[in-house]
């Protein structure tokens, strides 16, 4: 990508996060270099992907915040609703395109010469681009899929048990407005992919054609791994009192509860007991009359960072949160990350069969 271009680009992009705080100081910076990586290669194509993913997720997720923000909550206590992104969640999203993009860069520049004709993109070979396009292709419909889907009228149900109905926001659960909205995010970046590669004179528009839908159902078909891998291998976390799902900051996994005893008391808490007992035998006393007192307070301030009602009865045998759906095997950004790497594996392996293109000639050595 030209320097002229490639600048202004990524200082457009870096100000708009910046301004609108859709990412952190780290992801910022995280975000910064990826777009680097995503310049670097000569074709503008694969910074124009990851521009439109950027602005569409952006855009998507500032539609659906209010009303995720009543239907689910926040492992801080707070309302629901999507914070600023992290570095992770940038990572889990581009690191496999990434990776692809500087082998891809690479490969270019060993194999072929600077000049024009050279640089277009053959049906039967450099099938890394596939995996490139169709890692962009599954973000992109896993976040239409998921931030959009929550807005559906109908209720979610387990993508590993389609009978069982399940609350919005939980990892796993399809609907079928969801779905919709997820082969439109992979269609958007099919077809930018297709307006923008530099096609070679060997292509025809009906190959074109079939290579549009071919990555749009890639697309949908990572946002239905996505809600397998989560259904199986990330905990569904709700809170018992309001039975809505609880999501970790960041992506992160939710501590599903904390006992009364795994709170050490302060210094500061012990002083005031103190202040307020004369003599030894005072303070005794003070200290088993208010033990059950002061363990109730520690449950409630654990139901209430949980998302429960300040009225809440506080109970010390009687946890706050539970799994409803899955295993606590890996969070949000690490389902994400291996949806995306699995998917542009499988499309480099499928576009290698179908053109009968060697894999040992894939990366070259």
């Amino acid at each position: 990508m030209k320097p002229v271009i490639a600048v202004p680009a990524i200082a457009a992009l870096v100000y708009r996060a910046w301004s609108r705080k859709s990412l952190t100081p780290l992801g910022i910076a995280t975000a910064f270099l990826t777009a680097v990586v995503h310049a670097i290669h000569p074709w503008s194509v694969f910074f124009a992907l990851l521009t439109v993913f950027f602005l569409s997720g952006t855009a998507v997720t500032k539609v659906k915040h209010d009303i995720k923000a009543r239907l689910t909550q926040s492992a801080s206590g707070a309302t629901g609703g999507e914070g600023s992104r992290t570095h992770v969640q940038v990572l889990a999203n581009s690191l496999t395109a990434s990776v692809l993009i500087l082998l891809h860069a690479w490969k270019l520049r060993k194999e072929r010469s600077n000049s024009k004709e050279d640089l277009c993109w053959p049906r039967d070979s450099d099938v890394l681009v596939v995996g490139i396009v169709a890692n962009y292709a599954a973000v992109a419909a896993d976040t239409f899929s998921s931030e959009l889907g929550i807005l559906a009228k109908s209720k979610p149900r387990l993508i590993t048990a389609p009978w069982r109905v399940v609350p919005p926001g939980t990892n796993g659960g399809v609907t079928a407005s969801g779905l919709l909205a997820g082969l439109l995010g992979a269609f958007i970046v099919a077809s930018t992919s297709t307006l923008l590669l530099p096609f070679c004179q060997d292509w025809s528009l009906v190959q074109k054609i079939r290579y549009t839908q071919y990555i749009s159902l890639v697309g949908l078909a990572g946002s239905l791994l996505d809600s397998y891998l989560g259904a199986v291998l990330q905990a569904s976390v709700i809170d018992v009192h309001s039975g809505k799902v609880i999501e970790g900051e960041g992506g992160r996994k939710v501590l599903i509860h904390s006992h009364p005893m795994h709170f050490k008391p302060t210094a500061e808490a012990r002083s005031k007991v103190s202040k307020r007992a004369d003599g030894k035998d005072a303070i005794t006393k003070t200290s088993a009359t208010n033990s059950s007192l002061e363990d109730s307070i520690k449950v409630s301030r654990t139901m209430q960072k949980a998302g429960a009602s300040g009225a809440a009865v506080a109970d010390g045998q009687h946890v706050s949160r539970k799994v409803a759906v899955g295993h606590d095997i890996l969070d949000n950004n690490g389902v994400n990350l291996l949806m995306a790497a699995l998917i542009s594996v499988g499309s480099i392996v499928v576009a290698a069969v179908t053109w009968k293109v060697p894999l040992a000639s894939i990366i070259p050595i």
